[in-house]
Order: structure tokens, then C-alpha cells, then sequence
């Protein structure tokens, strides 16, 4: 079986249980093994989980102890559109584990790294066992045929618990998954939107599939033959019949595409050529991705919900956590291409006096830009970009030393490789 094809097969039966998926792999003794640990990948890893442990703290810390709507400031964008405010919360914490599922789902060792692991880990079953409980005082509020936006982030929710099933979901006591699987089963009166939406309705859904639990099959149905039906080439979709030039491919679409795909494949309802079709396409996509990062850090700002910053780089993190980066991208340009975003999006003034982050994209005087719809929870989408923090120390990701991504080398009159569109 060819490397690729394996690797996606072993992703694909993770999500439901049939097989240890690559974010679990063992954290290994790198010296033992003879690999040579690169210093600036050392130093970059630890970076990175200093700054997931800053953008987490203040949200798990408190969630953990039913402590989020107590303690939590929210800030609202300037246009609110006045839908129900509660809904920050939900936003806030479904976000937010999506990045740190991978990371967690790493087993525990003695080090600083793992014992920040261990505590998130912890902090996240507490914290989904108040999301869930009536009595609780951060029982999350679950919307409503007229309050649409909970299912969203209860997709997000989902999303979670498919990435890291055995770290995330299995640990949960008996109460808690069945009161998971009955507010999930409750969305089924919100009706998903024409765009990106039919997505959030097919996640939730498939993730009561992959638990063997009833689910809807026309709501996963219509989100998987809605969005291929969009496709309009060269690896992008169309978010809705009209073509919007923005990052939702990113925030949304590429990767939530392959993640219901591959447990529906897995679970013999759908064909693997689609799985493989969606995935080549997210390569595709990623290539774009990693060509936006220019030499200094920065990447171009376009579109709507700018303010959800780094999460723009899911489908790229997302290729390097499963070792499927796009032909040509090597991990060792990826680390150091997101290191230096982070290190131009992730500034002091990006964090507020409570350690929250920001309405805006870099620091604290940018909030012109939130849309309607944003508020503080809605800026934990960020987290998405953490995604190869799942991998471990010993991992080419961060062992190799760095090399220079694709702008960095074309400005810097390097070789660098020629680009053509692609025709799946």
C-alpha cells in the first residue's frame, strides 16, 4: 500500500475507533532512537505550547470549575447583531478544543510539555461535563429553530470528539455522553443555511454515526453532495451557489469536508473515491496556503471573519498532523512559516488585560473589523492552526532543521518551485 494511502486509511478508521490514529502516536525517546532533535524545532515546539497554554488558560481554567459565565468578559463587535449573547460561550470552549484535541491525545510524560497536557486534558472532561448539565451554572445554551448560531459551535464540539476519540470522548462518564447525544440530537430543529452551514449539521450527525448512536442520515447527505456540488476548481469551493473569495475554505470547509467524509467511508455509507477526491483537493488548497506566507510572517487579510486570525491554516495543519502535506512542501518550511505567522498575530496587545483575546487581527484597535457575529468566544477558531502540536517531539515537523518556505525563497532569488492549476 502506498505511504499516503495508508496514512489516510489509518486516519479515516481512527475516527471511529478501528485503529490508533496518528495523534496518538507514542511520544518517544528521540536520543534513544538515534534521531537528532533540532534545537530551533525544539525551541519552536516549546514556543508553541507556551502560546496554546496562554489562548487556552483563560477559558479552561474557569469552564473546568463552572466558573466561564462568571468570570469571562465578553466583548461584543460594534454591528451586534443582536442574537442571544449566550451563545459566545459555546463559541468560546467548542472552538477552542478543536486545536488542542490533537495535542492532548498525545499520551502523558514527566515533562513541562506533557504535564500542560495533562492539565488540559483534565480540564477539558470537567469542562464538557458543565457544557452539558442543566444544573450547572456554564450549561451551555443549545439554540433554538430561531437561534441558529449553537449549532455552529456544536459542530465544532463534534469536531473535537472525532479528532481525538479515545482522549476526548471515551473518558466521559455515562451521563454526560448520553446528555451530549441528546442535546446533538436536539440541533436537528435548526436548519443549517445554504453555505458552509449543511457542514455543521452533517458533523454533528456523524459524529453520532461513528458512536453507533441514531442519527440523521439526510442532514449528513446533504452537507457532503451540497459542498461538492460547489467545488469550482483548482482546489477551492464556492461557500453557497455564489463564489466568495475569503478564508472559509480554511476556517470551514476543506477540513470539515474530509472529516465526515472519512467516517462515512469508514462506516461503509459513502465511496472512498469521494474521500480521496476532497483530499487531494485540501492538498490543493493547502498549497495556496502555505504560498500565502510571505518572508516577513504575514499572510494576505481578505474576506469576512478576519478576526478568527491563524484558524485560516486548518487544512494546512491539519495535511502536517496527518504527514500529507502537498507535493513539495516539506515540513521543515511549514514550522518555521507558522512559527513566524504566529509570532506577528500573537503580540502582547493581542491579549486583553484578562489574558482574552482580542476583537481584531493584531492587537487591541481593530475591532472595526469583527463582524456581526463576533464576539470574544468567536476568536478561539485560532486554535485550529495548533494542530500538528499532535505530533510528536521526535516528528520530522519539528526534529528537521528549518528551511525556507515558498515566498521566502522565491523573494529571496532561490529556487523555488513553479505552480499550475490542477484539474480534480
Amino acid at each position: 500500500m502506498k505511504r499516503r494511502n495508508f496514512i489516510q486509511l489509518s486516519s479515516i478508521l481512527s475516527f471511529v475507533g478501528l485503529a490508533p490514529a496518528i495523534t496518538r502516536a507514542s511520544l518517544v525517546d528521540a536520543q534513544a532512537l538515534g534521531v537528532a532533535l533540532d534545537a530551533n524545532g525544539l525551541k519552536d515546539r516549546t514556543y508553541w505550547v507556551q502560546l496554546l497554554d496562554k489562548i487556552a488558560s483563560p477559558i479552561l481554567s474557569n469552564m473546568s470549575k463552572g466558573e466561564l459565565r462568571k468570570n469571562m468578559p465578553m466583548d461584543y463587535s460594534p454591528t451586534w447583531d443582536n442574537r442571544n449573547k449566550e451563545v459566545a460561550y459555546m463559541e468560546a470552549i467548542g472552538r477552542l478544543i478543536v486545536g488542542i484535541a490533537p495535542f492532548v491525545a498525545l499520551p502523558d510524560d514527566d515533562t513541562n510539555e506533557g504535564q500542560i497536557r495533562k492539565k488540559m486534558r483534565g480540564q477539558i472532561h470537567a469542562s464538557l461535563a458543565h457544557a452539558v448539565d442543566p444544573a450547572s451554572p456554564d450549561y451551555l445554551y443549545w439554540g433554538s429553530p430561531k437561534v441558529a448560531q449553537p449549532l455552529v459551535d456544536a459542530a465544532f464540539l463534534a469536531q473535537a470528539l472525532l479528532l481525538a476519540p479515545a482522549a476526548l470522548w471515551e473518558p466521559l462518564d455515562k451521563q454526560t455522553k448520553e446528555r451530549f447525544i441528546y442535546e446533538f440530537t436536539k440541533l436537528r430543529a435548526i436548519k443549517p443555511s445554504n453555505n458552509n452551514w449543511v457542514l455543521f449539521a452533517a458533523i454533528v450527525e456523524t459524529f453520532l454515526l461513528s458512536i453507533d448512536a441514531p442519527f440523521d442520515a439526510a442532514r449528513i447527505d446533504a452537507g457532503i453532495d451540497k459542498i461538492i456540488g460547489w467545488y469550482v476548481g483548482d482546489g477551492w469551493y464556492s461557500d453557497g451557489v455564489k463564489f466568495h473569495f475569503d478564508h472559509y475554505n480554511g476556517f470551514v470547509i476543506q477540513p470539515m469536508l474530509v472529516t465526515v467524509l472519512g467516517v462515512n467511508v469508514a462506516k461503509g455509507r459513502r465511496e472512498k473515491a469521494l474521500l480521496d477526491q476532497a483530499y487531494k483537493r485540501m492538498q490543493r488548497y493547502a498549497s495556496f496556503q502555505e504560498r500565502f506566507i510571505s518572508p516577513e510572517g504575514t499572510f494576505p487579510i481578505f474576506g469576512r471573519s478576519s478576526t478568527y486570525r491563524v484558524g485560516a491554516f486548518w487544512p494546512l495543519a491539519t495535511l502536517a498532523l496527518e504527514n500529507n502535506l502537498p507535493a513539495g512542501v516539506m515540513p521543515s518550511q511549514v514550522r518555521p512559516a507558522l512559527t513566524a505567522v504566529f509570532k506577528r498575530v500573537f503580540v502582547k496587545d493581542t491579549f486583553n488585560t484578562s489574558g482574552l483575546l482580542t476583537l481584531g487581527f493584531v492587537g487591541a484597535n481593530q475591532s472595526n473589523i469583527a463582524d456581526s457575529y463576533s464576539n470574544t468566544g468567536s476568536m478561539y477558531l485560532a486554535s485550529f492552526a495548533f494542530m500538528p502540536l499532535g505530533l510528536p517531539a521526535s516528528h520530522e515537523f519539528w526534529s528537521a532543521p528549518p528551511t525556507n518556505w515558498t515566498q521566502k525563497k522565491a523573494w529571496n532569488g532561490e529556487v523555488f518551485p513553479k505552480d499550475y492549476a490542477v484539474d480534480y
